[in-house]
């Protein structure tokens, strides 16, 4: 049958293998840059104190054989440089098991990393990069032609995705369905980009056709992909385009690119490629692992039907096959936990972070696709002190101590006590919005925000001195 032939798939293949082992290499960035700081040995959450409570079977990784700072380095760095050439078009370079065995490396590395990384990798992007790149060991490269069962596979990832981030919305928050979310989304998402701001003041009916487009896509343009060409390529085009839309409009990490990523497997060059005969060998592996993906699909296909569906979990430990989703609720109003330092208890610095809302005179930046975890962390602290109680302690005391790890998660001129560490130090809690029209006119902010109340006690290196406890508002 001409639809189950895939050999005009070499494109969309090429094309997908490419970007996801870019996606690949911004994540062991990430991690090799900021996995000290966060759950190093002396980290904020010490992997080897949560292993000590973890089995194998619960947490599958390479560190339960060993963990040292500078092994978890040299693993992310590995990441890195694989990846890098992967990018460069390794894979295709190398004869086929060699090829599965480059793919294969990339998912064991990341998933040692993600299975250790706590509430710092709790995010469904690092389920879906790790469900992805599992699926991309078993597509072959350019020796055979594209297995069409992967190639459905990817797209039933696509659709549980979409899907599923369009139905916890319609479930979810009464916005949605008012289609005036958008109102307050723009200006509360976790991190803000630097449209973001015009994005919030676009017009109201305008904001409506965004929620109203969304759902459309989201709920059928994935339907859409199982159709024949050149209806899958379509339904992948307006999917491309609208995740682009999000990346405008804000910082979701590589969430958008790796969905990119996915439709764009199911483009079709409309030119078909001559390979030889695919070996008996890789289409059994590739149909046994098939087999496996279906099995456990039954769990996210069942949380997608159920009127209580949950976002972004995965059901078993090597995140196989999951569920996703994103932002069933929006908030209303944008609160802020800002860390400050004193070196005498009166005068108060508020520390930068290189992402996360702080001075109100700062434009938000471009972050995505790498993924500023701790700042991350902060949006959510904001929601709810419960989200931030094992770690924001020991992020003060860092602070407190000067720790050279723990600041270079901050902005480069973030520090306010680059000199010396502070005396004491302790966080308080804003209200930020962004400024009207008037108000950037007027002021050149980009925020504006008022004083809550204290968030955090005030620690001290020094219980001589009496810091003063009531925060003084900045602005």
């Amino acid at each position: 049958m001409r639809w189950l032939d895939a050999s005009g798939y070499w494109l969309g293949r090429l094309l997908f293998q490419r970007a996801l082992a870019v996606v690949y290499l911004v994540g062991f960035l990430a991690a090799a840059r900021q996995g000290r700081a966060l759950i190093g040995e002396h980290g904020l959450l010490p992997v080897p104190r949560y292993l000590a409570r973890r089995s194998w079977r619960e947490a599958p990784t390479l560190f339960h054989w060993r963990y040292s700072d500078r092994l978890f380095s040299g693993l992310a760095w590995t990441g890195c440089a694989l990846a890098a050439a992967v990018a460069a078009g390794a894979a295709d370079a190398v004869p086929l098991w060699a090829a599965m065995l480059c793919w294969f490396l990339l998912w064991a590395l990341y998933l040692s990393i993600v299975n250790v990384g706590q509430t710092w990798y709790s995010f469904g992007w690092e389920s879906l990069l790790l469900e992805t790149g599992a699926l991309a060991v078993f597509l072959g490269n350019a020796d055979v032609a594209p297995p069409i069962t992967t190639l459905l596979l990817l797209r039933w990832i696509l659709f549980r995705v979409e899907v599923g981030a369009g139905l916890i919305k319609l479930r979810g928050d009464r916005c949605w369905r008012e289609l005036t979310c958008l109102y307050y989304h723009h200006e509360t998402q976790p991190m803000p980009g630097p449209l973001s701001w015009w994005f919030h003041h676009l017009p109201r009916p305008l904001h409506r056709a965004e929620a109203g487009a969304n759902h459309v896509v989201q709920l059928g343009a994935p339907v859409a992909l199982f159709l024949p060409q050149p209806g899958a390529t379509v339904a992948a085009g307006l999917i491309v385009v609208t995740q682009l839309w999000l990346v405008l409009s804000g910082n979701f990490a590589w969430l958008n690119w790796l969905t990119i990523t996915l439709a764009l497997s199911a483009v079709s060059s409309g030119t078909r490629h001559v390979y030889p005969a695919t070996p008996v060998w890789f289409q059994v592996v590739v149909l046994a692992y098939a087999a496996l993906v279906l099995g456990l699909s039954y769990r996210p296909a069942r949380n997608l039907l159920s009127s209580r569906q949950v976002m972004n979990r995965s059901f078993d430990s090597l995140h196989l096959v999951n569920t996703y989703g994103a932002f069933g609720s929006v908030t209303r109003l944008r609160h802020e936990v800002v860390l400050e330092g004193s070196a005498d208890g009166r005068t108060w610095l508020a520390y930068e972070f290189k992402g996360k809302p702080g001075d109100p005179g700062r434009r938000p930046g471009q972050w995505a696709p790498y993924h500023l975890r701790l700042d991350w962390l902060m949006w959510f602290a904001g929601l709810n002190p419960g989200y931030a109680r094992p770690w924001l302690a020991p992020l003060l005391r860092k602070l407190l101590a000067g720790d050279p790890d723990t600041l270079r998660l901050l902005r480069r001129d973030g520090n306010p006590f680059a000199d010396a560490p502070p005396a004491h130090v302790r966080a308080t809690l804003y209200r930020y919005r962004f400024t009207t029209r008037d108000e950037r006119r007027a002021t050149g902010a980009w925020w504006h925000r008022e004083l809550v109340g204290a968030y955090h006690r005030t620690l001290s290196r020094s219980p001589r001195v009496a810091p003063r406890v009531s925060p003084t508002s900045q602005d």
